[in-house]
């Protein structure tokens, strides 16, 4: 069986990442292989299929975050939330996990999350909804969010 999955651009989305490494093993389970093959889309299905709304870059070996090209003045902890969320798509983390992951500890108020959260926020402006609230358990990254994870600049 044969699965084509076009995946165009510069930069693979973590979303994209994700997908291969749950198709890679299942088809390892079954004794299969996988092959990754450089390919071209045609301009209008690269449209379709990236969510509408304005694009979030992280670009990650120089911490910035840039919204439609322009960049946004995040501290480190609110760099390094929406990076630990962008990484981990469709994924909800309690406030516990995210202070643990984000700030490295456990001990401070869960509603540090929240602060940042809020801030992030209010610095992507109104338009832009990254930051998922799942209420009583806690956030993730929204699912129409356009954000690349520049490795390098």
């Amino acid at each position: 069986m044969t699965v084509a999955i076009p995946l165009t651009g510069d930069v693979v989305s973590p979303q994209a990442h994700k997908l291969l490494a749950a198709v890679r093993e299942l088809v390892e389970l079954s004794r299969g292989t996988v092959t990754v093959e450089q390919a071209e889309a045609p301009e209008e299905f690269v449209e379709e299929i990236l969510p509408d709304g304005p694009e979030v870059r992280l670009q990650v070996s120089s911490r910035q975050a840039l919204l439609e090209g322009v960049p946004l003045t995040l501290t480190r902890l609110e760099f390094d939330l929406l990076l630990f969320l962008a990484e981990r798509p469709r994924r909800v983390f309690s406030r516990a996990q995210l202070l643990a992951a984000v700030w490295g500890y456990e001990r401070a108020g869960e509603r540090t999350v929240d602060v940042h959260v809020r801030r992030v926020r209010l610095k992507l402006g109104s338009q832009v909804s990254l930051i998922t609230t799942v209420y009583g358990v806690g956030y993730r990254l929204a699912d129409d969010a356009r954000v690349l994870i520049m490795p390098h600049d």
